[in-house]
């Protein structure tokens, strides 16, 4: 994609739209590098009309990975091998779902701010790197994306908000990818402990990048609450149990999601439900 700004044809929106519906993993990185890019460099704007085009139910996907119930995924044991390839592939399908969920995110919701598309391109573009630092380390071991079952739970979600902005701020990134800064740690220790540096770096890399997600989001959620005037942390913690039944996972880290934008009462609220 190569068009400059003032090409009414060519926009953050429509370069958006084409990621979106792109099937090939290292197609969709690539689209999503150039867009980025462009955006960064003022080679496209965020002029042309969004209302123009309809925004996918479904993101393009590659016929592999085979989609399963979370039931019904292997065990993950990363004292061997076969088990730490095993996580991941699930920690590169979370992320090839994130780069979708940011790419709608900019497509699905009209009349935000420009910094709101400007920030989720930005998340989108971080999400690529991931994949494909998750990609690279999975080939070096002699497997590929797709090579094991995944879950499809990141879009469910996502199908689930899709009517409203301010529910999908707060529960995809303040929930569903908030719950990667409480686990992350933990999988960089036993990595560690397995031996395997180099996966745990990619991690280490993934739990830094993944906090200015979360906080993406929170700010995002809270610019809307003031729009409507509703109470932040009510307004989320009446989200969590409409959505989630109440039923969230501890122990959470403190210290990351406080550098994400959690308030004391909103980790006060998560711990209750975790009761």
């Amino acid at each position: 994609m190569n068009a400059d700004s003032n090409n009414s044809s060519q926009c953050l929106f429509h370069g958006a739209l084409e990621i979106l519906k792109a099937r090939d993993p290292e197609q969709k990185c690539r689209l999503t590098a150039a867009v980025v890019d462009e955006l960064r460099s003022g080679k496209i704007g965020l002029e042309a009309g969004i209302d123009t085009f309809e925004t996918p139910a479904d993101p393009g996907r590659p016929d592999q990975p085979e989609l399963v119930a979370p039931r019904d995924l292997p065990r993950r044991r990363l004292n061997s091998e076969s088990g730490r390839v095993a996580l991941l592939h699930a920690l590169a399908h979370i992320e090839f779902n994130a780069i979708n969920l940011a790419w709608d995110a900019v497509v699905r919701f009209r009349d935000m701010p420009d910094d709101y598309y400007r920030d989720w391109a930005g998340v989108a573009g971080e999400e690529a790197y991931h994949f494909e630092l998750l990609r690279r380390r999975l080939m070096a071991l002699g497997h590929d994306y797709g090579g094991f079952p995944a879950h499809g739970g990141l879009w469910e979600m996502a199908t689930a908000t899709r009517h409203d902005v301010l529910h999908r701020m707060a529960l995809v990134p303040r929930v569903l990818e908030a719950r990667g800064l409480d686990v992350t740690p933990g999988m960089i220790e036993r990595l560690q402990a397995a031996g395997d540096a180099e996966s745990a770096g990619i991690l280490k890399i993934i739990l830094r990048d993944e906090i200015g997600h979360v906080e993406v989001g929170t700010r995002w959620f809270r610019y809307l609450c003031v729009q409507r005037e509703l109470d932040p942390q009510s307004t989320f913690t009446t989200l969590v149990r409409r959505y989630l039944k109440g039923r969230v996972k501890g122990p959470f880290n403190i210290s990351a999601r406080e550098s994400a934008g959690f308030t004391s009462k909103e980790l006060d609220a998560l711990v209750a439900m975790d009761q």
